[in-house]
């Protein structure tokens, strides 16, 4: 029986401390865990991420920076569906998941949700917002 199952965000511009120091940012309970780095000897770049876990609304996640260049990386086939409480607070996430990022689809009502948006964030990960 599998113990847990965690998201994991591979980022392949190094830039995946940024991204979770960011994510950490936007939720009062954000936090980092722990982060492991690489060494001198390898085999990633020295100080860049090998494996991290940090915690948003109490849901755990673990990031790398990979070390070989893939050719994918993230999509909006795979996204956070995020839950909010009021207005003020899809509207700030929204605007700051958005920005430098890309819209997949403006805040509105669709139907199936009174507000809801969707977008892509500046490291390439979809988060889908909705007004609960």
């Amino acid at each position: 029986m599998a113990k847990q199952i965690v998201p994991f965000l591979m980022f392949q511009d190094r830039n995946a401390e940024e991204a979770m120091t960011f994510y950490t940012s936007l939720f009062d309970d954000g936090r980092v865990v722990e982060v492991s780095r690489y060494g001198p000897d390898g085999p990633g770049p020295e100080g860049t991420v090998q494996v991290a876990r940090f915690a948003l609304a109490g849901q755990e996640f673990l990031c790398s920076d990979s070390f070989v260049r893939h050719g994918f990386t993230f999509t909006p086939s795979f996204s956070f569906w995020i839950e909010t409480a009021d207005d003020a607070e899809l509207d700030r996430l929204f605007a700051a998941l958005g920005e430098g990022g890309s819209v997949l689809m403006p805040l509105g009502d669709y139907g199936f949700s009174r507000r809801f948006g969707w977008v892509n964030d500046r490291f390439g990960v979809s988060w889908q917002l909705n007004l609960t």
